[in-house]
């Protein structure tokens, strides 16, 4: 049945995939990125029937009756209901084809640095469930680095911090692979749940996700702000059970965000450590450059150059190198033969 892989080859189109905790994005060769929606499954635990993914799933989350649940299959990096990530993962290929569901497209997918083997096999079996041909995957700083244009295939050290919404990646990279690299399960999901435990704290007040999120967007830093900002909180009242609003201000909310931000830090400082002093003195002139969702946090660059002394430099499109990196490894055969993947 070799022919018909062929055949079905001919007619689809190789994807690029970045598989995120908080948001999945597809590059499909030749177009560009098609698709970026939350990692959102809803179903229906009656009929176990899937109602929707992405952004109509992701509406959903905390207004939902008992027998719908909204399930992000995605945790801290890795892959945690199988089932669902695959049912994911073909609404989300079939979408980018324009819901043609005869196509068996090639796929490489961008993977936390230090995923499992276990992990790995995971993923390339939800790939394959959902109709993908072949399966590559790639360490998602080695794909932030070459999303950033960093020159990684020459014999040199490149530093990249990739923040995204399970985990922190933190990587050297030379001669197209990773020399040494630390990884923290700590990054914005974790920045959402230190603001829901300080207003809880703080306030008698529970909040939901969204609006977490929305504190975090509105008013987060990770280093004081020029001018003073405040916002508005809705919650419910833990004591009395009464809907209630309260006024939070950025400093507030930078004291919640210290606990996280810390360990990121440490973990920065932990890879410093371990860098080769040869390819520290390329960090030293080239600086640390930063990526990933969660870098878009006002003041984090302010914050890394002081904790190391080191110029920091965030990316152009935090949101998007990752996958520009999967997608540029697509669509250059020369850069997908000199580049480490499993």
């Amino acid at each position: 049945m070799a022919w018909l892989s062929d055949v079905l080859g001919w007619f689809s189109s190789d994807l690029a995939i970045d598989l995120g905790t908080a948001t999945t994005l597809v590059y499909v060769r030749g177009k560009g990125i098609t698709l970026s929606e939350p990692s959102v499954v809803a179903i229906d635990k009656l009929s176990n029937t899937v109602l929707a993914v992405g952004v109509e799933a992701k509406r959903m989350v905390g207004r939902t009756p008992g027998n719908i649940v909204a399930i992000r299959p995605i945790k801290e990096g890795v892959i945690a209901d199988f089932g669902m990530t695959e049912r994911m993962l073909e609404y989300f290929i079939t979408k980018s084809h324009n819901r043609r569901a005869f196509v068996r497209p090639r796929c490489i997918i961008g993977v936390p640095s230090r995923i499992t083997e276990v992990e790995q096999r995971a993923v390339r079996e939800s790939a394959n469930q959902a109709g993908a041909r072949e399966v590559y995957l790639i360490e998602e700083p080695v794909a932030a680095a070459i999303g950033a244009g960093l020159p990684i295939t020459e014999p040199s050290g490149n530093m990249v911090v990739d923040i995204g919404g399970g985990t922190t990646d933190i990587a050297v990279i030379s001669l197209g692979g990773i020399v040494c690299s630390e990884s923290v399960k700590v990054a914005g999901d974790s920045m959402d749940d230190a603001i829901m435990s300080y207003i809880k704290r703080r306030y008698n007040l529970l909040i939901g996700e969204h609006m977490a999120e929305r504190v975090k967007i509105e008013v987060g830093s990770a280093y004081p702000l020029e001018q003073a900002k405040t916002m508005m909180v809705k919650g419910r009242d833990m004591i009395s059970g009464i809907p209630r609003t309260v006024v939070v201000n950025d400093s507030e909310i930078r004291e919640a965000l210290e606990d996280p931000i810390h360990s990121i830090v440490n973990a920065l400082r932990k890879a410093l450590e371990e860098t080769p002093p040869e390819l520290a003195g390329d960090i030293i002139d080239k600086g640390v450059v930063l990526t990933g969702g969660g870098s878009l946090l006002p003041g984090l660059a302010t914050r890394f150059q002081e904790e190391t002394n080191l110029p920091i430099i965030t990316v152009e499109d935090p949101l998007t190198s990752v996958v520009y990196g999967v997608g540029k490894v697509l669509d250059e055969i020369e850069l997908f033969q000199k580049i480490q993947k499993f």
